[in-house]
């Protein structure tokens, strides 16, 4: 995996997909870059990690204590022009947590996970300049750093995929590596 740019910012449903996993804070640490997260994603759209909280997994890490590790950062609008563009983007997408991923992104010039098709639409038609990652291409990069095991890398996909309830699409570019690891 190659992030172009020094910072990423998560998206709430890839946060959803690392923290399914229940290695989410070793994937988090494979991340070649500074990871950042939108405040209004923490504060507005981060509810459904307490759901697999709540669930029997393998000591779940809470997204504040990676806050509190340094794993991730929270960031906020800096400039009037970041907040009218989040104005702006939600207007036409309708989602605050993507809104303000992408408008912090846009005038930072920092690469976006996200796996909404729609909104990886609307990025590349906005801003075709800004690098957009897959929750797979985290997870292979992952695996392939860490040197994860099968078994290890079957659960952790398996956990995505049930309590995050993420399928890649049919086009994806790493759907046969998805396919392959899951056997």
């Amino acid at each position: 995996m190659n992030i172009k740019q020094s910072h990423i910012v998560l998206d709430a449903c890839c946060i959803l997909n690392f923290y399914a996993s229940g290695k989410f804070r070793e994937i988090l640490q494979a991340i070649p870059a500074q990871i950042v997260v939108a405040e209004v994603v923490r504060s507005q759209e981060l509810k459904t990690l307490q759901r697999i909280e709540n669930e029997e997994s393998e000591g779940p890490i809470y997204f504040d204590q990676a806050v509190q590790e340094g794993l991730i950062s929270i960031v906020d609008f800096e400039s009037e022009a970041e907040a009218e563009t989040f104005i702006n983007y939600t207007a036409q997408m309708r989602d605050e947590g993507e809104s303000a991923t992408f408008a912090i992104a846009f005038h930072r010039e920092w690469a976006v996970a996200t796996d909404d098709k729609r909104a990886i639409a609307f990025l590349r038609k906005e801003a075709p300049h800004i690098q957009i990652i897959s929750t797979l291409e985290v997870i292979e990069h992952w695996s392939e750093k860490s040197k994860i095991d099968s078994v290890t890398l079957k659960a952790a996909l398996s956990a995505i995929r049930v309590k995050a309830r993420y399928q890649p699409p049919r086009n994806h570019p790493l759907l046969i590596w998805w396919e392959t690891a899951m056997k």
